[in-house]
């Protein structure tokens, strides 16, 4: 977890430090996998585990973890399954528990060496929020949700029927 410059570590720290929180995008389109960001400092803020989102603009995934961070501040409990409005347009998120194998560099890179460095231990706890297909309404767990809202979401979260 050491692969990030000094100066990096002290942006991290700053943004925290002025707002709790920090959003950090990965656009690994590149790559041909969908971008994603994810939230680091959730846990000393609020209590709860760090969330992440895929397969949006950037922009826009920064905004939704934004306002599930004002919804947590006015008490919102995150549980697997939490249905939120508010995070993306005219439209109902879910929030799904991280499976404990997927908690992993590549998703959590800064939050996991935060984790490490505050408390001393590893990182075991995250939620993924998952949206559904604008057209459809559907999640990808619905069976009749596009191919494309699932590409762009991959399950960190246990999937299977009526996930």
């Amino acid at each position: 977890m050491g692969w990030f410059r000094k100066s990096e570590e002290e942006q991290l720290l700053k943004a925290i430090k002025q707002i709790g929180f920090r959003v950090t995008g990965v656009d690994d389109s590149k790559s041909g996998n969908p971008s994603f960001a994810y939230s680091t400092g959730f846990h000393d803020l609020f209590g709860q585990p760090e969330v992440i989102v895929f397969g949006l603009p950037m922009q826009g995934m920064a905004a939704m973890i934004g306002r599930l961070s004002d919804q947590c501040r006015e008490g919102l409990r995150m549980t697997d399954g939490l249905q939120v409005t508010g995070l993306l347009a005219n439209h109902v998120c879910t929030l799904r528990t991280v499976k404990p194998e997927n908690i992993v560099d590549d998703y959590f890179h800064f939050a996991m060496w935060y984790r490490q460095r505050q408390t001393g231990t590893d990182m075991t706890d995250a939620f993924q929020i998952v949206w559904p297909g604008a057209k459809t309404g559907l999640f990808p767990w619905d069976a009749e949700c596009t191919d494309e809202v699932r590409a762009l979401q991959p399950a960190l979260y246990e999937s299977g029927r009526n996930s």
